[in-house]
């Protein structure tokens, strides 16, 4: 496989990545990004803890959605999530 072939590959991977958020959005209340992953969630709990010193998130998400385009199955029942970085946390506006 070429790096053109592979380029291709990666971009399709994407665009149908990005149809099927736009397709899933609707269902979610809340966008959550990390340093690491972009996730759509129906609830997500925030605890901020302090070990020694040093300050990290732990996060709880149910029913969510996870923008990675190298995972074969993107809804998952619950994730936990530590990070020693920002966190990003946005209610989605309902549609009235």
């Amino acid at each position: 496989m070429s790096a053109e072939d592979l380029e291709r590959y990666e971009t399709e991977i994407e665009l149908q990545l990005y149809k099927e958020y736009r397709d899933v959005l609707p269902m979610f209340s809340y966008v959550v990004e990390t340093e690491r992953r972009f996730y759509l969630t129906n609830s997500v709990n925030v605890d901020v803890r302090n070990e020694q010193g040093r300050v990290y998130f732990e996060l709880g998400l149910h029913d969510a959605w996870v923008w990675d385009m190298y995972r074969p199955a993107r809804f998952v029942a619950n994730v936990r999530v530590l990070t020693f970085k920002d966190v990003n946390i946005e209610e989605l506006a309902k549609e009235l």
